[in-house]
């Protein structure tokens, strides 16, 4: 695996981008650094709305709101009533998950490496709606068991197979779409979390056969903080699908007693929400349909291969990585050691790193014996050189005075 982009192209991606003058950011996965036209369109619209009123500032960019949904439409292969603007991606997720009219007794079926906030959901809803949650087993080389999992479609005839393509505390793929395939092959509703893996990996809704599909904005798209979208299909739309929590953009008020959902995924929206993190949303998509997506994934991995390699061989590192695909995140363990300490050591070097806790992922975790980890996320904006610096700074801490379980816990 080698680096795809010229070192012309790497520069040209950290002009736009004014945080790499300031820090060696690895923590993409957290919220990647917005570059220069993200940064415009939100503050142009913040800057227009104080001036004129927010009403009239959303009359007024009403051609750059529609680009939105046509920009996130192509990017995911779809058309632009097929996605919903949202306030994150959990937001996304759970509009989607709640539009399900499920009954005591059904199933959802997901991995053991599901994202922290979905897996506390499938549990809510055992608690509120006796629902019952299943999950298919692993691998032992990591990642979700295909076999597994059609022996429990098969078995269990879940309602809904949810799958969180990359987790949050894991460089780890997930087979999306040899799991689409099996829905619909068995007739089962698809929610993908799609959360890390958008603006890293390219995203077709069609190929990979999804009912659904959450994203955020903030993390490899490059976009901002409190934004995100939904895509439902038109499959899900026309048969007549609606979150629980529907409002007046959602749905019309007719008579006494009745009202009717648009027609469109805006009915998985609120009335109000961020017109400029909308659009800001908007720029970070139209940043990436620029880039060629192919090139953006091979990046990602190439910097993320080169770390996982080159942390492991330092002594007491551990890497925690496992999977047949891995992406973008990389997660280790030091020896004796702590996580904030070791965080704060990166940041005194102006690197950007984040901390993975057990509560995080408990099953993934107590099947690795660990309770925490070092999460470092490249992006293709970030050079092979600030990819040694952070192993450099590693290897330095491990040999630095009073890294002690007792000085750092």
């Amino acid at each position: 695996m080698q680096q795809v982009f010229s070192r012309e192209e790497v520069d040209g991606f950290r002009n736009d981008t004014t945080g790499c003058a300031h820090v060696n950011h690895m923590n993409s996965a957290g919220a990647g650094l917005m570059p220069v036209p993200v940064v415009s369109a939100i503050i142009d619209h913040i800057r227009l709305e104080a001036e004129i009123g927010g009403y009239e500032a959303a009359d007024r960019k009403a051609k750059e709101i529609q680009a939105f949904y046509t920009s996130a439409a192509k990017m995911l292969n779809c058309s632009p009533g097929n996605i919903a603007f949202t306030a994150n991606a959990t937001d996304a997720f759970c509009r989607a998950i709640s539009s399900i009219p499920f009954q005591p007794g059904d199933v959802i079926l997901t991995t053991n490496e599901d994202y922290i906030s979905n897996q506390i959901t499938y549990l809510a809803f055992e608690r509120r709606f006796g629902t019952i949650l299943v999950r298919a087993a692993s691998l032992p080389s990591g990642g979700v068991d295909l076999k597994d999992l059609e022996e429990c479609i098969i078995r269990h005839q879940p309602k809904l197979v949810s799958v969180t393509h990359i987790p949050t505390n894991s460089g780890l793929i997930q087979p999306v779409k040899e799991i689409g395939t099996l829905c619909a092959k068995y007739g089962v509703l698809y929610l993908i979390d799609a959360c890390q893996s958008a603006g890293q990996i390219p995203l077709d809704v069609q190929s990979l056969q999804c009912d659904f599909m959450s994203i955020t904005s903030r993390k490899y798209l490059r976009g901002p903080r409190g934004a995100g979208f939904l895509y439902v299909s038109s499959k899900i739309l026309d048969a007549g699908y609606e979150p629980l929590f529907i409002d007046m953009r959602g749905a019309d008020w007719i008579a006494d007693n009745e009202y009717v959902p648009v027609k469109d995924a805006r009915r998985f929206e609120d009335w109000e929400f961020a017109y400029a993190l909308l659009l800001g949303t908007g720029a970070a998509i139209d940043y990436y349909l620029t880039i060629d997506a192919d090139k953006i994934e091979q990046q990602v991995k190439f910097l993320a291969s080169y770390l996982r390699s080159a942390l492991q061989k330092i002594n007491g590192v551990t890497v925690h990585d496992k999977g047949p695909d891995l992406g973008g995140p990389v997660t280790f363990h030091v020896k004796g050691s702590g996580p904030e300490w070791i965080k704060k050591y990166l940041l005194q070097k102006k690197i950007n790193v984040v901390t993975s806790y057990r509560r995080f992922a408990v099953l993934d975790y107590d099947e690795k014996r660990i309770d925490w980890t070092i999460r470092v996320s490249p992006h293709y904006y970030n050079t092979l050189e600030e990819a040694k610096s952070l192993v450099h700074a590693v290897e330095e801490l491990t040999h630095a005075d009073g890294v002690t379980s007792d000085l750092l816990a």
